[in-house]
C-alpha cells in the first residue's frame, strides 16, 4: 500500500522533512500547516521540491473550527477555508483535513454541522479538493469516530468524507469494529499512531505522547484490518506528536516510522516481508577495548580461559561453559574506553535473519574479512551496536578444541544495552520487529540523578534475553554503562571465587540488608553472607532471583546470576540500589550502569 508520513512526525525544517521522508522511502507527506508557514519556499516551490523527490503531497492539515457555528462565524470560516483551498490549489494537494470543532461558540446540533460541512465540501470541489471530517478525542460536541461518520453521512455530499485516526479513536476506549460500516470510498484518508497507555489528560497525552504502530500499547493492527475490510485504497499514513521526535534527526526517524509501516502490513496481511529468524541463543559479546590487561585479570577472576585467537585478526575468545566473550584490541575506540560493541546471536537461517534486516532498512555493517574467514553476516542496531547472525563462526578462530571446564557460569542469561535517549522506542521495535523477539512492558527505574526507563526484549524459551535502557533526559551527560550478565547455578560459590581471584564485586549499602531482613525470612547466616559477597535478592510468585555485580571496567560491567523455580525478572526492585551504589564506587562521578530490568 502507498505509505505516508505528517511532517509534524519529523524534526526540523520543511525542506528536511522532505528529504528525510523520500529518503525513507514513504510515497507521499502530509503538509502540517505550520510548517508551510514557516517555510522560506512558496507553494509552488514546495509542490516542485516534492516532485523531485518522488513524494505526493496526499493531505493539508488541519483546518480547525469550522462546523456547527453561528451562521455569521460560519460566513467568517467560509472565507478562510477559500484562501486555504486556493493554497492548496497552488500546493499542489487535493485533500483537506477538518477537525472537529472545539470552538466554545461550536453547538451541540449534528443537522446544523451536517449541513455547514456540505457547504464547505461545496466550496472545496470547485478547486478540485476533497474534505476529510475527523473526530478529535477532545472535541467539544463531536468526539468519536462513528459521530462524525453519522455527520458526514447526513450532508451526503460527493467531496466530504471521514478522516480516521487511531490515536483519536482507541484513546477513547472506542470500538473499532463499526469502521466496518462505513463504506471504503467515504473513508478519504486514514491516520496512525500508537501510544502508551498511561492515565493523563488526552489532549496531553496525544500532544506528547503519540509514538509510532507496534511502540505503544494500542492495537493499532487490529483497527487497520477493520479500515482494510471497508474496501479503502488510501495511504496508511502516521502522524505523531512526541516530545523525542521532534528533537530527534528527522533521517533516523523516517527509517523508524518507515520500518513501523512495513511491519504493520505484514501485520495485517497488507505487505510481505522475508519470514523472521529468531535467534536461539547468544553466541558471543564482544568487547572492544585500548587496554586487555584490566578486563582480562577481571574475565579471569570470573572463571572465564582465553581458549582461541582470531586467525586473522586481534580478536580473543575466552570462554567459561556456553558463555562467551570476545575481546577486541583491533578496533577504534571511544574516549570512554571498554564498551559492548557487538553481539552474536546463534541464527538457525544466517541470511534469512539478514534479508529480514535489509528489508526492515537496517543497515548492513560492510566486513573485511580473508578469504578463508566465515562469511557473517552482520547490520546495526539503533544504537550502533552490531549484531552478527552466526551459524558456523568458531571456524575463524584457533584452539578450540579444548574449551575450559564450567566451573560456575554455563552461559549468557541477558545483556542491557544502554539506548541513546532518542532511540528508546525505535530499539524495543527493531529488536521485536528484525530478530523476531517479544517485547515485555516498559518499567521506570528511579536513579541518584533521574529516571531510567528500561524494557526487555527476548524469545519466548529466554535463550535470548536484552534489556534496553534508556536515561532520564536528552540533556543527561551521564554515561550509562553496558553489562553483560552470566548464568551460574551458584551466585555464592561464584562470588567467592571472584573474591579468592582478586575481582572486585559491587560493595552494597547495609541499609540495603536491613530491609532485606524485615520483608524476608532466611535461613541462619545466608543473609550475613549476602550482605558480605555484595548479592541481591529478589523473590516472586515463581521463584527467586540472587545476583551480584563486578565493578565497571570502561564502560562495562558483568553480573552473576542464579535463578531458581521459574523467575524469569531481572531484579527491578534492586535497580535503585544497584544504581546508588555504582555511584557511590565511581566518586559520585556519574557513571552508572544500564537499567537491566522490567520486573
Amino acid at each position: 500500500m502507498r505509505t505516508s508520513i505528517a511532517t509534524v512526525s519529523l524534526s526540523g525544517s520543511l525542506t528536511e522533512k522532505l528529504t528525510a521522508a523520500s529518503r525513507a522511502g514513504f510515497d507521499g507527506v502530509e503538509i502540517f500547516e505550520n510548517d508551510l508557514l514557516t517555510a522560506p519556499l512558496t507553494p509552488e516551490d514546495i509542490r516542485a521540491r516534492c516532485a523531485d523527490l518522488g513524494l505526493g503531497i496526499d493531505l493539508y492539515q488541519p483546518l480547525r473550527d469550522i462546523e456547527a457555528v453561528p451562521d455569521d462565524l460560519f460566513a467568517r470560516n467560509l472565507r478562510r477555508a477559500r484562501h486555504k483551498f486556493e493554497l492548496m490549489r497552488r500546493l499542489g494537494a487535493d485533500t483537506v483535513l477538518v477537525c472537529s470543532s472545539v470552538d466554545p461558540s461550536a453547538l451541540d446540533d449534528d443537522a446544523l454541522a451536517a449541513r455547514q460541512l456540505s457547504e464547505l465540501a461545496d466550496l472545496a470541489a470547485g478547486f478540485g479538493i476533497r474534505v476529510a471530517y475527523e473526530a478529535l478525542a477532545w472535541g467539544r460536541h463531536v468526539s468519536t469516530y462513528d459521530h462524525a461518520w453519522r455527520i458526514v453521512e447526513a450532508a451526503g455530499h460527493p467531496a466530504l468524507g471521514t478522516c480516521l485516526d487511531s490515536f483519536h479513536i482507541l484513546s477513547r476506549g472506542s470500538d473499532p469494529g463499526g469502521i466496518e460500516d462505513i463504506p471504503g470510498e467515504k473513508i478519504f484518508f486514514l491516520q496512525l499512531a500508537d501510544a502508551p497507555l498511561p492515565a493523563m489528560d488526552v489532549l496531553q497525552w496525544s500532544r506528547h505522547h503519540r509514538c509510532f504502530p507496534g511502540q505503544g500499547g494500542f492495537d493499532v493492527a487490529g483497527l487497520v484490518r477493520h479500515v482494510l475490510r471497508t474496501g479503502y485504497t488510501g495511504p496508511l499514513s502516521l502522524e505523531v506528536f512526541n516530545d523525542v521526535v521532534r528533537q530527534a534527526d528527522a533521517g533516523p526517524t523516517a527509517v523508524d516510522a518507515r520500518r513501523s509501516l512495513l511491519l504493520l502490513q505484514e501485520e495485517t496481511g497488507a505487505g510481505a516481508l522475508p519470514a523472521p529468524a529468531v535467534p536461539t541463543g547468544v553466541a558471543f559479546a564482544e568487547l572492544v577495548t585500548p587496554d586487555a590487561e584490566p578486563l582480562a585479570g577481571l574475565l579471569d577472576a570470573l572463571g572465564f580461559s582465553r581458549t582461541a585467537r582470531h586467525r586473522s585478526k586481534p580478536v580473543d575468545l575466552w570462554q567459561q561453559g556456553e558463555a562467551r566473550v570476545l575481546v577486541n584490541t583491533g578496533t577504534a575506540v571511544r574516549r570512554d574506553g571498554t564498551r559492548l560493541a557487538a553481539v552474536g546471536l546463534e541464527s538457525p537461517d544466517p541470511r534469512g535473519a539478514a534479508r529480514r534486516a535489509e528489508a526492515l532498512l537496517a543497515p548492513v555493517l560492510p566486513r573485511r574479512r580473508a578469504p578463508e574467514d566465515a562469511p557473517l553476516d552482520a547490520v546495526a542496531a539503533p544504537d550502533g551496536t552490531e549484531l552478527f547472525f552466526c551459524g558456523a563462526w568458531r571456524s575463524d578462530f584457533t584452539g578450540l578444541d579444548h574449551p575450559p571446564a564450567a566451573p560456575h557460569v554455563r552461559h549468557i542469561d541477558h545483556l542491557a544495552l544502554t539506548q541513546p535517549w532518542h532511540h528508546f522506542d525505535e530499539a524495543a521495535l527493531f529488536h521485536r520487529g528484525v530478530l523476531g523477539l517479544r517485547a515485555e512492558e516498559s518499567v521506570d527505574v528511579p536513579d541518584p540523578y533521574g529516571l531510567l526507563r528500561s524494557r526487555a526484549v527476548g524469545t519466548a524459551d529466554g535463550s535470548v534475553r536484552i534489556a534496553l535502557g534508556v536515561g532520564a533526559a536528552p540533556t543527561d551527560d551521564t554515561v550509562h554503562a553496558q553489562h553483560i550478565a552470566f548464568a551460574t547455578d551458584d551466585v555464592v560459590a561464584a562470588a567467592r571465587r571472584v573474591r579468592a581471584a582478586g575481582g572486585r564485586l559491587l560493595p552494597i549499602p547495609a541499609n540495603y540488608y536491613d530491609d532485606l531482613a524485615a520483608r524476608h525470612e532466611f535461613a541462619d547466616g545466608e543473609l550475613e553472607t549476602y550482605r558480605d559477597l555484595g548479592i541481591l535478592y529478589d523473590r516472586d510468585e515463581h521463584g527467586t532471583l540472587r545476583h551480584c555485580y563486578t565493578l565497571t571496567v570502561g564502560q562495562v560491567f558483568f553480573e552473576l546470576l542464579q535463578r531458581d523455580g521459574a523467575h524469569h525478572g531481572y531484579g527491578a526492585r534492586n535497580a535503585p540500589v544497584r544504581l546508588a551504589a555504582q555511584h557511590a564506587a565511581q566518586g559520585g562521578a556519574g557513571v552508572t550502569g544500564g537499567c537491566s530490568t522490567p520486573r
